[in-house]
Parts: C-alpha cells; structure tokens; sequence
C-alpha cells in the first residue's frame, strides 16, 4: 500500500522547483526559444516569405544563434555579440531565415537589452554598434527588407538598448548601496568588538584593583597572625606562611596580567575604586554640567561586594553620562533599591535623545559586559511617556 503524500513534502518539492526556476529562468527561456523556433520554422515552411533553405540547415543555424545566451552570465558581452555576429552569418545563407520567426526576434531585443545593462560602457555601446551593423548585413541580405525595415529595426535596437542601458544603471546603484550598507555593518561590527575588548580589559583592571586590595588585606592579615602564633604552633605558622607566599604570587601574577591589559599611556590606578556610597558626588557633576538630577535610596543600604558596588557605580555614571551628552534631558533620576539579595540601579531621564550612547550603542555593550560578569539582568531602552530607562538588577552574593 502506497504511502500518503504529505503536505510538508509537497511544499518541500515546490519549494525546490521555485529555487531552481530563480536561478535558471533565463536558461528556460532560452531553451523555450530554440524550441519555439523549430516548431515555426516546421509548421510554416510553406507559407509566404519562408525560408527556402532545407529544414536541416535552418533549424541548427537558427538553434545555434539562440544558444550561446545560455551563456550570458559567464560571458555578459560574448554571448550577445555571438548571437548578432552568428545571425549574420546565417543570413548569407538565406537572406529570410532570420527575419522569419518569433523567437529569433525577441532573442536579438533580448540581445541589445543585454548589452544595454552592462557595467562596462565603453562595452555596452560597442555592443549596440555590433548589433545596428549586424541588423544592417541582414537587411541587406533579406529579399523582403527594404531600408525603411532597417530604420524601424534601429529604433526598436535603441529602445531596448536605452531600456537596459536605464536598469543597468540603477542596479548599479542598488549593487553600490547594497556594498556600502555591508561596509557599513562590518564596520560597525568591528567596532563593537572593539568597544567589547576595550571594556573588558578595564573591567579586568578595575577589578584587578578590587581583588587585589582584598588580598593585600588577606596578606597582611596571615602575616599579622603568624607572627603572634606561640613557638610551638609550627604547623599553624608553615601554613600562614604558605598564605602568605601564594597570595604575594597571586598579587604578583595579576599586576602582570593587568601590564599587558593596561594601555602604555595609562599608570596605575592610585586612587581607590569609587562605590555607590560616592554617589553624592556623582550627582553633584551632573548637577553643574546643568542636569537636574534626583537621588533616592530604597531600601536598608548593605554591605556590597566590591566588585558589585563598582559595577552599581558604573552603571549610574554611564546613565548619567549618555543623558547629558546623547539624550539631551532636561532632568534625570536615579534610584537605587535595596532588598530580595539583590541591589537595583535605575536611570531615568526625560530626553528626545537616544540615551545609549549617541546610537553607536557602545556604551550598553560596556554595561552589559559588566552586569553579566556578576550574573545580572540589564533593561535599557526608550520609555512610553518618553525619555530613556537604564535599569540593572545585581545579585548581591553571586
């Protein structure tokens, strides 16, 4: 018992058969031309004006000057000047077998449109000359051509040579918007990885200033502690001094690591990292850059991890900083929640403006590589009553 034939395998099928009609519609009508020659040059053999040359000679003669536009792709100026030069060699054959069918006429208007949208133009008006000299050879070898033929023929040829000539140029254009567009997104692509590499490697230095104080403090404490150790805690004081070694290795390492991060103009960081207690004085600039700013604090103020409490800073100063210079606010406020394990940052402002950073976007791929270091959640975009939202939530204990 046959299978049923399923609807997914239908539309899998005509899919395939539309694919292959896109790439190859030209080459089908091709083969349709040469097929539609035949057939006429059969079917009115005897009717008036006809060819007189045996069915032998003209149906090949004619399918070859159709053929070599299944080549036009490869060859855009050598297949048309092939048909014209091939059309008048076949005309000192029999000077009516040209002129004779359908197809052999829509394929040399095909011919001259295709010499019109060539890129080259130096080649597309050579083109349209090898085909008026061509035209010309066929009417002077066609018994039922008179001159007055060849005007209407050299018409018909500028016609489609302007029409192609006319395409040909806007899908130039359309090519050179499209490669600017490309060059565009690589660029900015670029870019971004860019901005991404540039925050991550001072997001590693900032951090290398927070982890490595806590060491120091681990450091200093082991040794503090060893050194009131009684003499006979031998055990006790070979492990604090284990401590001891590897944090000054470890200390060691990561002002290594950070050397190669570190740009060669910048020194290092001297001053401590700053914190959402630092606040105040944030706000307190943006107010003299001219932006009425808001502060308010919700919840109990805890303790934060360092690296948290530099991300939460960060965060408000680059909300501030984009709603001053992109966003173009005329005020702005920041709220900061405490509470469910959690600290919550939130910049608002009131600006026609972008506020992530002029539209480059740069500065929310900073801020998102900094909230995913410590596993938290970034919203930012604009708000429905107007203005800019940045809103960020971090884990207090990652």
């Amino acid at each position: 018992m046959r299978a049923p034939l399923h609807w997914s395998t239908v539309r899998t099928v005509i899919e395939q058969a539309w694919y292959l009609f896109k790439r190859h519609w030209f080459a089908l009508l091709v083969a349709v031309a040469v097929v539609e020659t035949a057939v006429e040059l059969i079917v009115r053999r005897n009717s008036h004006g006809a060819p007189t040359t045996s069915l032998w000679i003209t149906v090949p003669l004619l399918a070859v000057m159709i053929v070599p536009l299944f080549w036009w792709r490869r060859f855009p100026f050598g297949a048309p000047a092939a048909v014209f030069v091939i059309g008048a060699v076949a005309s000192f054959v029999d000077g009516r077998l040209v002129t004779f069918t359908l197809a052999t006429f829509l394929t040399v208007l095909a011919a001259v449109f295709l010499f019109g949208i060539l890129e080259d133009r130096r080649q597309s008006v050579a083109g349209l000359g090898i085909a008026l000299g061509a035209a010309g050879v066929v009417t002077l070898n066609d018994p039922t051509q008179v001159w007055s033929d060849y005007a209407g023929v050299v018409l018909l040829f500028s016609i489609a040579w302007l029409a192609g000539f006319a395409i040909g140029r806007k899908l130039e254009q359309a090519s050179a918007a499209q490669e600017r567009a490309d060059r565009l997104e690589r660029e900015q692509e670029a870019e971004a990885r860019t901005a991404v590499a540039e925050e991550r490697a001072r997001i590693a230095r900032e951090l290398h200033d927070v982890v490595g104080h806590s060491v120091s403090v681990m450091t200093v404490q082991a040794s503090a502690v060893r050194r009131r150790l009684n003499p006979d805690q031998e055990q006790e004081r070979e492990a604090l001094e284990i401590v001891e070694q590897t944090g000054r290795e470890a200390l060691a390492e990561m002002r290594r690591l950070v050397g190669v991060l570190r740009r060669p103009e910048e020194g290092p960081a001297l001053a401590p990292q700053p914190s959402l207690q630092h606040l105040d004085r944030l706000v307190a600039q943006a107010r003299e850059s001219g932006l009425p700013v808001e502060l308010r604090i919700e919840g109990e103020p805890t303790q934060l991890p360092p690296g948290v409490d530099l991300t939460a800073y960060r965060l408000v100063q680059e909300g501030l900083t984009n709603a001053i210079k992109h966003a173009r606010a005329s005020k702005a406020d920041v709220v900061v929640r405490y509470g469910d394990g959690s600290v919550e940052v939130t910049v608002t402002d009131d600006g026609p403006g972008g506020g992530d950073g002029g539209g480059g976007g740069h500065g929310l791929v900073g801020m998102r590589e900094r909230v995913t270091v410590y596993g938290g959640e970034l919203e930012a975009g604009p708000r429905p009553e107007g203005g800019y939202a940045l809103r960020a939530r971090l884990p207090v204990q990652g």
